[in-house]
C-alpha cells in the first residue's frame, strides 16, 4: 500500500456550545495542522499515487475556505459542534470529493488544534 501525505497549517476561530466548556465557549483562535493522507495500491502511470501539484492546489482550495474564518459562521457547521472531529470528517468528504483519481482507495484528515491534541477521519472508496 502506498500512502502520500501533505501538511498544511492555518488559522481559524472558533466557540464550542451547547454546554459548558469553560474557555472553549468563548471565540478563540487555533493554529490548526492539517495532513490530508492518501493511500491506494497502485501508482499511475507516472509513477505517483497522486500528482503532489493537484494535491496541493485541491488542500489549497479547500483550506482557504477556512482560513480566518469564524467555523460556526460557516453553513457546514450549521447545527453541529466546530470540534476537530467535526472538522476532520468535513474536511475529509470535501478531500475525497477532489481526490477522486481511480487508485485512490482511502483518504484520511489529521487536524491537530494544539501540539498535543488531534483527531482524524478516514474514508474507503
Amino acid at each position: 500500500m502506498y500512502t502520500l501525505a501533505m501538511r498544511r497549517d492555518f488559522v481559524a476561530r472558533h466557540f464550542l456550545v451547547g454546554r459548558d466548556f469553560g474557555r472553549e465557549n468563548e471565540k478563540h483562535p487555533h493554529k490548526y495542522a492539517l495532513e490530508l493522507v492518501l493511500e491506494g495500491s497502485v501508482l499511475n502511470e507516472d509513477g505517483y499515487l497522486v500528482d503532489l501539484v493537484k494535491v496541493d492546489a485541491n488542500l489549497e482550495v479547500i483550506l482557504s475556505h477556512y482560513r480566518n474564518q469564524t467555523l460556526n459562521d460557516l453553513p457546514e457547521f450549521k447545527g453541529l459542534n466546530p470540534s476537530i472531529e467535526n472538522l476532520c470528517r468535513i474536511v475529509c468528504e470535501k478531500a475525497a470529493g477532489l481526490m477522486a483519481a481511480s487508485n485512490v482507495g482511502a483518504v484520511t484528515v489529521r487536524v491537530w488544534e494544539d501540539e498535543a491534541a488531534w483527531a482524524s477521519y478516514r474514508m474507503e472508496r
